[in-house]
């Protein structure tokens, strides 16, 4: 069916009129007398579809993966001006201040893409509407990430910690290699970072140095001091006054075939906490036990328990590497009750068993307002990134506070690759 748009971009379904789609665009005025119907949504990249976006987030330029010569995209929703964007390019990029009134203007709204593209026949096609949901929250204003050289073997360039504003595509530099801690400190390789709550004035940072030396950072508003250990998985108490960390060291070995030929063993893991006022480390029998592995530490929202994986030892041999069963290693999700005032630790208690899931379990997250806990199951072991068997698990707690059973599900996010390293926004949404 050949269908017609007239100027205003009002289309009449089914109906030929007399009159052409004449826009005023960033690519200049495109006309589309006629086009035909796809039936069939538009293959983009990012896949930006059935998608919650926040109304506070930077546009979401994408890529249309459809072959043809020109492209024209109406972007819109039920109230405000839409966005009309056309490039002789598949790559759209969607004008910043427009984006963003448009999107304040309908929280809690819907948001629609219509993609038309001209083919080498000098034809237009139009695709089936893309239809995603505006939140009606925003989404916090940063994004700390470190970025380095996909390598395993050497560390190429610089390995550093960025913020990125997640309003537009600013990025700034927070700690980069070769830096210094002090005048005698070169910094080689920066890594794990941890902040209190998503507080930007207090955070850990794990950071190596030029003679292999191991260090934490602690942040505390405008001054950084150096810690002599090194921190590694690590959770700060809601409070602030201390923060509980892995202790892990963890041996990469390489298989001569598999589709992903690097693996991470963990002969030996477990937890120790740091007291921010007096700085010092601790440890208790009941998180460092040494017939188990323990990892992966993260406070519930009120601070009243501390969540972690733990798995029995299965390495009789640690002298062989990789040890015989390595692959055989499933952790479960377990608990610790914790007194503040006391400092006194609990009894630990087991929240989901591998037994049960026939997976292992790690990264434990929970979200700011209590509600919600997120894990991500694997065939075995806690290095997620190279198991492609990764995926990402939820937990209403709100439910099992109440019937007392830790039911989880399979998020719909998950694809056939690795899913991992997720994170939650303050607001928890």
């Amino acid at each position: 069916m050949r269908k017609q748009i007239i100027i205003g971009g009002c289309v009449l379904s089914g109906i030929l009129l007399a009159g052409v789609l004449a826009y005023g665009l960033r690519g200049g005025a495109v006309r589309i007398d006629k086009y035909s119907v796809s039936g069939h949504s538009p293959k983009i990249y990012p896949d930006y579809s059935s998608t919650v976006i926040p109304p506070n987030i930077a546009p979401l330029n994408f890529m249309v993966q459809e072959d043809g010569s020109y492209y024209f995209v109406r972007i819109y929703c039920e109230k405000g001006e839409a966005i009309e964007v056309s490039s002789k390019s598949p790559k759209i990029l969607i004008p910043m201040s427009r984006w963003h009134e448009l999107l304040d203007k309908n929280r809690g709204g819907q948001l629609n893409f219509d993609i038309f593209v001209r083919t080498d026949k000098q034809e237009w096609v139009r695709f089936d509407t893309i239809t995603n949901k505006i939140a009606g929250e925003g989404i916090d204003g940063y994004l700390v990430y470190r970025r380095m050289h996909p390598t395993h073997v050497l560390l190429r360039g610089h390995v550093g910690i960025y913020q990125r504003n997640l309003g537009n595509f600013d990025e700034k530099l927070v700690l980069d290699t070769p830096g210094r801690i002090d005048r005698s400190s070169i910094i080689r390789c920066v890594n794990c970072h941890t902040f209190c709550m998503n507080r930007p004035d207090k955070v850990l940072m794990g950071v190596r140095t030029e003679g292999q030396s191991q260090y934490t950072l602690l942040i505390e508003g405008n001054s950084a001091s150096k810690l002599g250990a090194k921190f590694g998985y690590t959770s700060w108490h809601p409070s602030g006054k201390l923060a509980v960390y892995s202790i892990v060291d963890p041996k990469l070995f390489f298989r001569t075939a598999a589709n992903e030929v690097r693996d991470l063993v963990d002969p030996n893991s477990m937890l120790a906490y740091f007291l921010v006022d007096s700085k010092t480390i601790r440890t208790s029998p009941e998180i460092s036990g040494k017939d188990r592995l323990q990892n992966w530490p993260v406070w519930s929202a009120d601070g009243r328990y501390l969540y972690f994986c733990s798995a029995p030892k299965l390495y009789a041999d640690q002298t062989k590497f990789p040890p015989d069963g390595y692959d055989k290693v499933k952790y479960d999700l377990v608990r610790i009750n914790y007194d503040i005032e006391s400092d006194k630790w609990g009894k630990v208690e087991t929240v989901i068993s591998a037994n049960d899931t026939g997976l292992s379990i790690a990264m434990p997250r929970t979200s700011p307002d209590g509600r919600w806990l997120t894990f991500c199951m694997c065939e075995y072991g806690t290095f997620t990134p190279w198991q492609k068997s990764s995926d990402i698990y939820v937990v209403d707690m709100k439910a099992a506070q109440e019937t007392g059973r830790y039911e989880y599900r399979r998020l719909e996010l998950n694809s056939d690759k690795s899913e991992s390293w997720h994170s939650w926004s303050s607001n928890s949404r």
